[in-house]
């Protein structure tokens, strides 16, 4: 991808004769319909680059909507793309991975040199993202685990989501909220953190 700045997790790049931001890259998941086009949008300082498309007939069958179709018109086909920019030249680059399971095989691509994940959750469709937390667990990635409070649905208890989900002690679970850009801010702040410190314990 043009705008990916390299295979590592941090990019520190010259250009023309400057030194350019420091680029972070980050990953937002989860199943369909549970926030990341929104999530970014909240947060990202440029307009975000996002592969929407209309949701039709030709879906049915093929990708499960989750009960979500009445207020889910459009899907997300290959990512979602966002940038802020931080005080001391820092970048995060936050990329959005589509819900549906039959756009699993471009994950290894978009997460590629990525410092951690941000996995969001439905409480009401737990199920769905479970390929996400099995594909950062397996993976050794560092991910939080960032519960959507969609308007309506009741919060259930964090521990039990994390029993529900069999997510281990060490990964963070929180509440978000993907419309709020203080609510996403938190959120990526906690995985950085997160990935700081898997960061120092390595190369301890």
């Amino acid at each position: 991808m043009a705008f990916q700045p390299s295979d590592t997790a941090v990019s520190d790049r010259t250009v023309g004769g400057g030194v350019a931001p420091t680029v972070v890259k980050i990953v937002v998941a989860g199943g369909f319909a549970v926030g990341k086009t929104t999530f970014i949008g909240s947060i990202s300082d440029i307009e975000p680059l996002n592969t929407e498309a209309a949701m039709t007939e030709h879906s049915v069958g093929v990708d499960d909507a989750g009960g979500v179709t009445d207020r889910k018109t459009t899907t997300t086909v290959a990512m979602d793309f966002g940038r802020i920019a931080l005080p001391g030249s820092l970048w995060l680059y936050l990329f959005g991975t589509p819900g549906q399971d039959r756009f699993l095989f471009m994950w290894d691509d978009l997460v590629r040199g990525a410092i951690g994940a941000v996995v969001l959750v439905d409480t009401e469709r737990l199920d769905q993202c479970f390929p996400a937390v099995d594909y950062f667990e397996s993976r050794g990635i560092p991910f939080v685990v960032a519960v959507n409070c969609f308007d309506g649905v009741a919060r259930h208890q964090l521990e039990d989501v994390r029993e529900a989900l069999s997510v281990p002690p060490h990964v963070p679970l929180m509440y978000t909220d993907a419309r709020s850009r203080a609510a996403t801010k938190q959120t990526l702040i906690s995985l950085v953190q997160l990935a700081m410190q898997r960061l120092r314990a390595g190369a301890a």
